[in-house]
C-alpha cells in the first residue's frame, strides 16, 4: 500500500503552482516501548479523561479552551479552527530566498521528501528544483500542517526537492548566552596542532550505518534475559579512562597510538633514530694533523 502523504498542497512561486505531495524523510527505529503497570496486580495503568463533580468524559465533549485567566477559558469549536488560514493549508507561498549556508543549523527541525502529484507537474518541479541547486538558494515560505503553522525550507536534495521545517526565532537559544561562561583563553597551538593531527587521522566519510545503539541493545538484552530467567549478558561499549591525566601528553599518547598499529612508523621512526645515534658514537675520532 502506498505511503499516506503527510501534506499535499501547491508550492507557488509567482505564478507558477506546482501540485505536490509531501512526505517525511524520516522514520521511527523500532525503540523499545514501555507501558505503566501496577506492581501488585501485574495490570497496566490506564488514564480517563475525568472532570472534577462530573466523572469520566466522552471526546465528543470535549473542545479546545485557552485560559485567560485562572479557572477562565475562551472556547474554540473544532470547525472554527478550521475555517482560519485556509490558504496556508493548502498553498505553500515561495516568499523569500536565501543562502543555502545562510541559516544556522539550530533552525533546522524535521526534513520531509517532495513529490509532483502527477506527471504534468514534473517539469515545473524540476525547473524548481535546478533553479534552487543553480543558484545555492533556499527557497522560504509558512504553512499549516495538522493544526500547527511551520516555517519551512525548501530545497534541492538528489533527483528532487526537499522541505525542512524550521523553528522560529523565539524557538532557538542563543549561542552568545549560552557560552558566556567560556572563559575567552587562548590555548597553547602545540595543543592544537595535536588536536588537529588526530582530527585528520579519524577523518572519513560519514556512514551513519557504522554507529549503533548500544544503550538499546543493553536495554534489549536485559528483556530477553529477564523474560528467560538467565544472566544478563554484557554489551561491550568503549569505556572511558579513569585516570586523568595532562591534557598533552594525553593528545601525544593518543596521537602515538593512532599512528603504531604494531610497531608504526613513530616507533620505526624512534628505532631508526637511536641506530643513527648508535652508528655515530662508534665512529672513532679523526687524528689530528702533526
Amino acid at each position: 500500500m502506498a505511503a499516506r502523504a503527510y501534506w499535499s498542497g501547491n508550492i507557488r512561486l509567482s505564478l507558477v503552482s506546482i501540485p505536490v505531495d509531501v512526505f517525511p524523510a524520516t522514520k521511527a527505529a523500532a525503540k523499545i516501548a514501555f507501558h505503566q503497570v501496577h506492581k501488585p496486580s501485574g495490570s497496566r495503568v490506564r488514564y480517563q479523561k475525568v472532570v472534577p463533580g462530573v466523572g469520566e468524559v466522552e471526546n465528543d465533549d470535549i473542545v479546545k479552551g485557552y485560559e485567560l485567566d485562572k479557572g477562565k477559558y475562551v472556547l474554540l469549536e473544532p470547525e472554527e479552527i478550521d475555517e482560519i488560514k485556509l490558504e496556508a493549508k493548502k498553498t505553500l507561498e515561495l516568499s523569500q530566498f536565501v543562502g543555502v549556508h545562510e541559516i544556522d543549523p539550530l533552525y533546522y527541525d524535521r526534513p520531509f521528501f517532495v513529490l509532483p502529484q502527477e506527471d504534468e507537474d514534473t517539469e515545473a518541479y524540476i525547473v524548481l528544483r535546478d533553479a534552487l541547486r543553480k543558484t545555492k538558494k533556499v527557497a522560504l515560505g509558512q504553512i499549516v500542517i495538522r493544526g500547527k503553522g511551520m516555517l519551512v525550507a525548501l530545497k534541492a536534495c538528489g533527483d528532487g526537492l526537499m522541505l525542512e521545517s524550521l523553528r522560529y526565532a523565539d524557538e532557538v537559544k542563543k549561542a552568545d548566552t549560552a557560552f558566556k561562561d567560556v572563559p575567552d583563553a587562548k590555548p597553547d597551538e602545540d595543543l592544537i596542532g595535536l588536536a588537529e593531527e588526530l582530527i585528520k587521522r579519524k577523518s572519513k566519510k560519514f556512514n551513519p550505518g557504522a554507529f549503533k545503539d548500544t544503550y538499546e541493545e543493553a536495554l534489549r538484552e536485559l528483556i530477553d534475559a529477564k523474560a528467560h530467567h538467565r544472566k544478563v549478558k554484557q554489551i561491550d561499549e568503549p569505556q572511558p579512562g579513569a585516570k586523568v591525566i595532562n591534557l598533552m601528553d594525553a593528545l601525544k599518547k593518543s596521537v602515538r597510538q593512532d599512528n603504531e598499529p604494531g610497531g608504526g612508523k613513530s616507533s620505526r621512526r624512534a628505532a631508526k633514530s637511536k641506530s643513527h645515534k648508535k652508528k655515530s658514537s662508534k665512529r672513532k675520532p679523526h687524528k689530528k694533523a702533526a
